[in-house]
C-alpha cells in the first residue's frame, strides 16, 4: 500500500479521536467532496461513527481495535487514489495541514512515512526498521 495512504488513514483515525475530530472530519469530506462528491455526506456520517468506535477501543486499551479501523480508512483512501490519482496530492495536503497538527508529538511520528529499500545476495541479511528493532542471534 501507498506510504501516503497508509500514513493518512492512521493520522485520520487518530485525530478523530482528538478535541479537534470535526476539523478532522471536514478534512474527508473536502477530499471526498471533490473526486466522489455524492459520497460527501455518508463520509462525514461514517466517520461520527468511528470516533465513538475510537474512543471506546482507547477506553478499553484494544489498539487492535483501533489499528482495524485505520486500516479500513486507508483502503477507502487507496480507493479514492485510485478513482482520481490527483487525489494523492490533496491527501498530503489535508494530512499535513489538518490532520497532523491535531496529533500529539507521539502520533505524529508514527505518522511519518518511511520508504525503505534494500538488496541483500549471498549469505547477506538486512535488518530495516523504521523504529526500535531488536535482533538477537
Amino acid at each position: 500500500m501507498d506510504p501516503l495512504v497508509m500514513a493518512a488513514g492512521t493520522a485520520l483515525v487518530t485525530a478523530i479521536a482528538t478535541d479537534g475530530w470535526q476539523q478532522a472530519r471536514a478534512g474527508a469530506a473536502a477530499l471526498w467532496r471533490r473526486v466522489q462528491p455524492e459520497r460527501a455526506a455518508v463520509i462525514e456520517a461514517e466517520l461520527e461513527e468511528v470516533r465513538g468506535e475510537v474512543l471506546a477501543a482507547r477506553q478499553a486499551g484494544d489498539r487492535q481495535a483501533e489499528e482495524h479501523l485505520a486500516d479500513e480508512w486507508r483502503r477507502r483512501l487507496a480507493r479514492l487514489v485510485a478513482a482520481d490519482p490527483a487525489a494523492g496530492a490533496e491527501i498530503q495536503e489535508v494530512l499535513d495541514q489538518v490532520w497532523k497538527p491535531l496529533l500529539t508529538e507521539e502520533e505524529q511520528a508514527r505518522v511519518q512515512h518511511i520508504t525503505m529499500h534494500a538488496t541483500a545476495s549471498g549469505d547477506a541479511r538486512v535488518y530495516q526498521a523504521g523504529r526500535d528493532q531488536h535482533i538477537t542471534g
